[in-house]
This record gives C-alpha cells, sequence and structure tokens, in this order.
C-alpha cells in the first residue's frame, strides 16, 4: 500500500456509527472554555491531486458526479481525463505554477472541472461571488492579480460577459489570450463558458482542445513540485465592513478539513450527496466536491443555483442519500413538499449550516425528508470552513441549540476582551488554532495580524461552552448593541421572537442613537398566510426580558436582505432604518 493509501485508509467510517472515535471530543477541563479536538483519524498530509488520484484508483469506474440541469454524468475515470486535459488547456495559455485564475460562474460542471485542473497544475482558483457586480469584480480580479478568468455567459439578471468587456473593452480587437486592459493589469486571458463567446476571449470548449502532447507530458512534472502547504484557493470573506479580503487556503487545509466534514454525516462511497449550495462558497466547493471526493460517493448538482422543486425531483430522481443546504433552503423545501410530494426514502443525512436551525424545522427535515442523521455545522472561511458539527446520533435539541462539538485535530478557545479563557458557561469570543486556519489575507499583512494572534484565528463571534463540550453561537462580537452602558446581544431577543406562533424569521440589529448611544431594532418576517403587527411582537417581548434589551423599532417586512449563501446582511438593515427613520 502506497504512503497515500496509508494516509487516507482510515477515511471511511463505520456506517452505522458514522462518528470519528466513538465521539471521543474532549469535554473542557477544569471550568475552561477550552476544548481540543480528537487526534484521529489522523490529518492526510497531501494535495488535492493526490486525494482525487486516490479515488479514481479505488474508484474509478464508479458514478463521481451528476451535473442534472446540464445532462452531464462523469464517472471518476472521466473527471480524472477531463481534469488533466482542461489542466493542459491551462497550460497552453501560459499560466504557471502559483499564478491566479478567477472562476465567475454558478454552478456547473465547468466550475468542478476547473476546481481540479487548477490545482492539477499548482494554479490558484480564485472563486468570484456569482452576485459581484462591476466595482467588485474589478476589486477583487485587481487584489489577487489574476491571470486568467474563466466566467459563465450570464446567470438570471447577471450578464457577466457583459460585464467583463465594460471592465476591459481592449477585448474587441486583442486576440484571445492578449488582452491589456487598462482597469485589469494583470488579466491576459478570458474564457467564457459559452460556444459564441466573442472577440477576444476563448470558449471554455475551446480551452480543453488547447492543450497538446507538450502540455501533458508537463503535468507530471509539476505535480513532483506541488506541496500540501502551497496555496492553492483564495476566497473573498464578506465585505460588510470595507473592502472584501481574500482567505488564503492550502491543500492541507482544505483536504483535511473536507475529510473530517464527511465522517461526521457518516458519508461512504455508497452515498450520493446533493449540493445545490454555492460552489464559490466552502460549503460547496470544499464540504461538498472535495468531501465526496474523499470518500469515493457521488456528487449530484440539481441545477445552476438554489430552487426548492428542482432539489427535490433531483433528490428522488437521483437517490440521494444526503443533502447540503442552509436552513432557509430546507424551509422552502419543506413547503414545496407539502404541494407536491417526492419520493425521499433514500436520504439519510446531510449538512444544514450557516444560521440556526428552528427545532420545528430540524424535527420536519428529520420526518418529511428521512433526514433522520442530518447534522449542523460552524465555521468560517478563514478556518477552510468547519471547527464544529454535530454527530449524526445528537439528540435534536443539542443540534438545533448548539453548532455540535470540536472538529479533530483543532484547539478552539473561548476568551474576554482581556484575551483571558472564560469559565464554562460564560460567553466571549470564539478562537481556533490548528491545521485548518489559513494562511492569510493576500497581500495583507496588517489584516491578518488583526485576525490571527499567535495561530490563534479569532473569529468575532460571541460564543458559549458547556460541561460536555457542545457550542453554542450566540452573536458577534460587532453586532452587540450597547445601549445606555448595557450589552445586549441580539440573538436572545431573535431566539425569543421565533417561538411567536406567527413569526417566520427575525433580525435584531443597533442603530446610532443620541441619548442612549445606540438603539434596538427588530425586522421580522410573518408565516406565510398570517398578519403580523408590530404589538403583538412588542407584547410577546414584555416580562420575557429586560425592558432595555425589549426593540424600539420593529419593521414587518417580506424579506431580509441576505448574501448569496443565506446570511443576514445587518449592515443593510441598518442603514435601511437609519434612512427610514431620518
Amino acid at each position: 500500500m502506497s504512503i497515500l493509501s496509508e494516509s487516507l485508509a482510515v477515511r471511511i467510517p463505520d456506517r452505522d456509527v458514522g462518528n470519528e472515535a466513538d465521539n471521543n471530543v474532549t469535554a473542557p477541563q477544569d471550568d475552561k472554555s477550552y476544548v481540543r479536538g480528537p487526534t484521529s483519524p489522523p490529518l492526510a498530509y497531501i494535495t488535492i491531486p493526490q486525494l482525487l488520484r486516490e479515488a479514481v484508483s479505488r474508484f474509478g469506474p464508479r458514478e463521481a458526479a451528476v451535473f442534472h440541469d446540464q445532462g452531464i454524468r462523469m464517472s471518476y475515470y472521466d473527471l480524472d481525463r477531463a481534469v488533466d486535459e482542461l489542466a493542459s488547456g491551462l497550460l497552453a495559455l501560459g499560466l504557471e505554477k502559483g499564478d491566479r485564475v478567477g472562476i465567475w460562474s454558478p454552478n456547473r460542471f465547468e466550475w468542478v472541472l476547473t476546481q481540479f485542473a487548477t490545482a492539477r497544475v499548482g494554479l490558484i482558483l480564485v472563486n468570484i461571488n456569482p452576485a459581484y457586480r462591476l466595482g467588485e469584480l474589478e476589486y477583487a480580479l485587481n487584489k489577487v492579480g489574476c491571470r486568467a478568468l474563466i466566467a459563465a455567459k450570464a446567470f438570471k439578471s447577471s450578464d457577466y460577459a457583459g460585464m467583463i468587456r465594460t471592465l476591459a473593452p481592449e477585448l474587441e480587437s486583442c486576440a484571445p489570450g492578449h488582452l491589456r486592459a487598462a482597469k485589469l493589469p494583470h488579466l491576459r486571458s478570458v474564457i467564457i463558458m459559452d460556444d459564441q463567446p466573442g472577440n477576444g476571449t476563448y470558449s471554455f470548449e475551446a480551452l480543453r482542445k488547447l492543450g497538446g502532447p507538450a502540455q501533458q507530458l508537463r503535468i507530471p512534472e509539476i505535480d513532483k513540485t506541488l506541496g500540501p502547504d502551497d496555496a492553492i484557493n483564495i476566497q473573498f470573506t464578506s465585505g460588510t465592513t470595507g473592502m472584501p479580503k481574500g482567505a488564503t487556503l492550502s491543500h492541507y487545509n482544505i483536504v483535511n478539513n473536507a475529510r473530517y466534514v464527511t465522517d461526521r454525516i457518516g458519508l461512504t462511497e455508497t452515498d450520493r450527496l446533493a449540493i445545490p449550495v454555492p460552489l464559490y462558497h466552502c460549503f460547496g466547493m470544499v464540504m461538498g466536491v472535495l468531501g465526496v471526493v474523499s470518500k469515493g460517493a457521488t456528487m449530484i448538482f440539481p441545477g445552476e443555483g438554489f430552487d426548492a422543486g428542482q432539489t427535490l425531483d433531483a433528490l428522488a430522481k437521483e437517490r440521494c442519500t444526503a443533502l447540503y443546504g442552509v436552513p432557509t433552503m430546507f424551509v422552502a423545501m419543506l413547503e414545496q413538499l407539502g404541494k407536491n410530494p417526492r419520493d425521499l426514502s433514500h436520504m439519510r443525512t446531510g449538512i444544514m449550516a450557516g444560521a440556526p436551525c428552528p427545532v420545528e424545522v430540524m424535527q420536519r427535515v428529520n420526518t418529511d425528508m428521512n433526514m433522520q442523521e442530518v447534522t449542523i455545522c460552524y465555521g468560517m472561511t478563514e478556518t477552510s470552513p468547519v471547527s464544529f458539527q454535530s454527530f449524526v446520533n445528537d439528540p435534536t435539541d443539542k443540534r438545533c441549540e448548539t453548532v455540535g462539538r470540536v472538529h479533530p485535530h483543532l484547539e478552539v478557545k473561548i476568551i474576554d476582551q482581556d484575551g483571558q479563557i472564560v469559565p464554562v458557561g460564560q460567553q466571549g469570543e470564539l478562537c481556533t488554532r490548528g491545521y485548518s486556519v489559513m494562511k492569510g489575507y493576500w497581500e495583507d499583512v496588517k489584516k491578518t495580524g488583526e485576525s490571527t494572534v499567535d495561530g490563534w484565528m479569532h473569529t468575532g463571534d460571541l460564543a458559549v461552552f458547556d460541561k460536555e463540550g457542545f457550542c453554542s453561537i450566540v452573536g458577534r462580537v460587532k453586532d452587540m448593541i450597547i445601549r445606555g452602558g448595557e450589552n445586549i446581544y441580539p440573538r436572545e431577543i431573535e431566539e425569543y421572537l421565533m417561538r411567536h406562533p406567527k413569526v417566520s424569521d427575525v433580525q435584531v440589529f443597533g442603530i446610532p442613537d443620541e441619548t442612549f448611544g445606540e438603539e434596538v431594532c427588530a425586522w421580522a418576517i410573518a408565516k406565510p398566510g398570517m398578519d403580523l403587527t408590530e404589538e403583538e411582537l412588542r407584547n410577546a417581548l414584555n416580562g420575557q426580558i429586560a425592558h432595555f434589551k425589549i426593540p424600539r423599532h420593529f419593521r414587518i417586512v417580506d424579506e431580509l436582505p441576505m448574501t448569496i449563501t443565506g446570511k443576514p446582511q445587518k449592515f443593510v438593515m441598518r442603514d435601511k432604518m437609519m434612512e427610514i427613520l431620518g
């Protein structure tokens, strides 16, 4: 058995348990909010190409990927051949190891192929949010110096090709691969996922055919130079304050996190995982794609973007056993399922992440969607991403009220404002240290230094441990509202409001106030078909929480501003509320 095989031989868990080291997670010691994850299974010191090669050698003829909307099905053998073909094309563009290649697209076959082909020859994949507009695209491409950009022609209301040509009008008069754009000085090649890509650009299919024997021969030589600690992926974190930062991740970071995430849900080569979450985010490309490959399972992409009906159709038709999503996705699917039932008898497990899961939703997912073993995750892009996850056999209350327990090979502590570890049961800022912590923010030493101290990633999240080591996220350090000298945590108020029978979703945030420094505001969405008033919400809180925590301002809204990954944008609500109140 090869060294690679030995390092990965432990990765397929016992399906009946699905939990590493028999749930042997260290609980806090001496009443201190510090936990250390299990040391088993061992870390794998390998690259993404090695991970894929191992899967191909073990599961070659088995189905690796299904792109339901595009009608594409690939075995591991097919995927391997297509990856090398595209990698050859990238080399033919003149790209060298360490160059940055942007990917700007919804969930498509081309995205996954690009993910593996860039890694195959040591190119750094730069994930660009499909929702970005001109200014954000220009900033991202220039911040990391992308030499090539692979993009869909369009998606929903986004005309990607048009936006690229607006930023680089020089494409109209240049040969493909020879761009010299004033606004995008590093960019040389633009590849469009369309048969008619337009002047100055390559089609994706043309790129696949661009390489020849010379480039094919170079691939094994480049492979010898790749190291697990090499930077291989840049993901821009949400720019809620200031410009987005490029979190830089290594093979080692994301390969291992993918393995441990799928260990906890008991994924094996017989599973079929549906991935309706976006690929540009760690949820899709790390926990999804790399997680599937680490087990030799099958990845199913229902469509380019999330659609509840389309996802349910794919679950039934493809006999999926697992599903990823954020709570709002599951709520939408449950509603759709009520209108049009599907056969979900093959479903078993999955992950719900990105926001707290109400108990009622979890119970319905367990029963109506047949996902008895669904788990909850917590993490951030900068930690590759997951650091906490529930086990498949954790009680429902623990899977809803907490984010589970620490992942293997990680240390986590909760600290106060002075940097001291707080007692168990007391909240403070969550900090993570271990293999998963990013290499840093791309070319931003200052921001990196502010976020990581002595190897500890300061998450900015407020958390609390119980005596068993279960972690609850109670808010953001920066979300904390200080009203008249009192510290108010929005999450506490949100949990009370979510108990109201007419409330579907709610967000609490602070706005400036001349008298108290800050005032509390709440935006709420009513459940379908129900009338909800501000007075009802206020009355629901009276006598339940301290008077100073009760929001001064309520708004009943049809929807909340969200990121593409389903995270509420409180800064947008704050700005809008200030505008409304003058």
